[in-house]
């Protein structure tokens, strides 16, 4: 027997479409300036779900009816010759299209049979819809996740308009595979665009194709990040590929795949991050047309489980591990795409953060290590392997090289030789030709996790080279024990300081094994984050803020960092 209606999340849903709706239907004539074509297929259908909905101010309204058909005008004059839209960085795009399709087609369905009022709109959305229907048939992607979204736009299409050329075409991309891991993670690693694109995509075309097996992939993919929520509700990001790895990913996007699996299945454990995800209020005027198309998403959850703690997991295909308990989340990444690719490029891992320590309001956002090696930039492992239960070690070896002459049978009179890239720069030398004289530098980091944090060991060794370990934590908290050195920055030699914000604390501890002394707060040639000749040659960083400790020297090195987690005690 289904569950009953949550009068209090349609009631949340229907508020958030309104603060978005309700300004636009004040004043209904209004042609909307500066809207993407996105924005405006957006406002549509939150339009058309806010006049559907007797939860909303707008339930019934002609203004909302006129809003609505001002933005359909707006929108329908975005489209080219070719029926795709114009604007945005990727140009003539048949999957940015696709974006404005499916809520096109959304607002078609809750437009359809709602009443004479809505004639002209309905219209209006067929004619933009059967515009686009050819390009998106034909059209092609760039990423990943636009295979999905592209999907999902055909099937809506067909879905209000039958043609079965349009399920043939969806059959064409599916029958590439879902590109899901053995652990639930999708290839892109990225909780922006699978909260956004492939789970909602998946979601509808497991229910027009009646397809269980892409229903499967969404639980898969739900049920891994369950174990990459972190304690302040955001998702970890740091092994994504795309533009959310150097950013917090809020949780609110997952909340209606984790709302509806949990009322289709019963599964608390989803229940739990469903009602974390609208804990802090429901913002998403998109949320009401969902609930007025998927129903079920409008009924009662089920009883959440509580959070199980300790708990640790290890992402193998990601190099990603956590432990958490009470008193610390612990995460170490290992997974970054540089090693192999030696370059930095969107569609790749690239962030060099490979540890971060939750403390209740005491933060360590990041842990990332710099050595002065060629201008190659921080240490990304290469490689990262499970020792034992929460141990792992991450390594990493660069080489760079000196080259010597050409060979005879290889030079030119002329001088003309190939531009090559080595890896780490280019130049018209024909490297690949030429002996060479190797240098290397290996960084190895040892992390045995901890119910209160994390014990690293790290090893510098290879020629005498500079090197930082940078520890940045959130503002809100107080260094001490380290010595500032302006701009938000510590240094931290040998003994232990204290990050205290509120109540809670994460405690530092260092000890040098081998190697000279650590540098004192007058190197600031060595105590600095440098992010690599890729970033600096066009004058960019990746580097972080906040309140910055560093610890560094002159390797060879080995130096073990003791990170401890302090709360008060919970009141029994």
């Amino acid at each position: 027997m289904p569950s009953p209606l949550d009068h209090e999340f349609v009631s949340a849903v229907a508020a958030a479409a309104d603060r978005s709706a309700v300004p636009m239907a004040t004043a209904p004539d209004e042609e909307p300036v500066g809207v993407p074509h996105r924005g405006l297929a957006r406002r549509v259908k939150t339009l058309v779900a806010a006049y559907r909905s007797p939860d909303s101010a707008l339930h019934g309204s002609s203004r909302a009816v006129a809003a609505a058909m001002t933005h359909v005008r707006a929108l329908r004059a975005t489209q080219t010759t070719t029926g795709l839209f114009a604007g945005g960085d990727n140009v003539q795009s048949p999957p940015d299209s696709a974006f404005s399709v499916n809520d096109v087609c959304d607002a078609h369905v809750l437009a359809v049979g709602a009443g004479p009022e809505l004639h002209d709109v309905t219209a209006a959305l067929a004619e933009i819809a059967g515009a686009a229907t050819g390009s998106l048939l034909t059209g092609g992607v760039h990423t990943p996740n636009h295979r999905w979204e592209l999907c999902a736009a055909l099937a809506r299409l067909h879905r209000s308009f039958p043609d079965d050329r349009l399920l043939a075409r969806v059959e064409e991309w599916l029958s590439e595979g879902v590109d899901i891991d053995a652990q639930g993670l999708y290839s892109e690693r990225s909780a922006g665009y699978a909260s956004h694109v492939t789970n909602p995509a998946l979601l509808l075309l497991a229910e027009v194709l009646d397809r269980t097996d892409l229903l499967d992939a969404v639980e898969r993919n739900l049920a891994t990040t369950l174990d990459l929520i972190r304690p302040d509700g955001t998702v970890e990001t740091v092994h994504s590929r795309r533009q959310d790895q150097n950013h917090p990913f809020p949780l609110a996007p997952y909340l209606p795949h984790y709302r509806l699996l949990a009322i289709r299945t019963g599964r608390g454990d989803f229940a739990r991050p469903a009602r974390l995800a609208a804990a802090g209020g429901i913002d998403d005027p998109d949320l009401l047309a969902q609930t007025l198309l998927t129903p079920d998403l409008s009924r009662e959850l089920p009883s959440p489980h509580a959070e199980k703690l300790p708990r640790a997991r290890y992402l193998s295909t990601a190099r990603l591990a956590h432990h958490a308990s009470a008193t610390a989340h612990t995460v170490v990444y290992g997974g970054s795409d540089v090693p192999v690719h030696r370059r930095i490029r969107s569609g790749l891992a690239c962030n060099p953060t490979f540890l971060r320590l939750f403390a209740g309001a005491a933060v360590l956002d990041a842990v990332r290590l710099s050595r002065g090696f060629f201008d190659l930039g921080p240490f990304r492992a290469a490689d990262m392997r499970r020792l034992a239960d929460n141990r792992y070690r991450l390594t990493e070896t660069l080489t760079a090289a000196y080259y010597q002459p050409l060979p005879k049978d290889r030079r030119r009179d002329d001088g003309d030789y190939r531009l090559v890239d080595d890896g780490r720069f280019s130049a018209a030398m024909a490297f690949p030709d030429r002996p060479r004289d190797e240098v290397s530098h290996t960084t190895l980091v040892e992390v045995d996790l901890r119910e209160d944090g994390a014990d690293l060991r790290i090893d510098i060794s290879g020629p005498p080279v500079p090197w930082a370990l940078e520890l940045t934590f959130r503002p809100g908290g107080v260094p001490e024990g380290a010595v500032p050195i302006g701009d938000e920055r510590w240094c931290l030699t040998t003994g232990l300081m204290t990050y205290r914000a509120g109540d809670d604390e994460i405690r530092v501890e260092v000890d040098v094994e081998a190697g000279e002394p650590l540098a004192g707060p007058d190197r600031s040639d060595v105590l600095r984050y440098d992010p690599g000749q890729d970033h600096t040659v066009v004058r960019g960083t990746d580097a972080t803020t906040g309140n910055r400790v560093h610890i560094g020297g002159l390797g060879p090195h080995t130096v073990a960092v003791a990170l401890r987690a302090h709360r008060p005690t919970p009141v029994v």
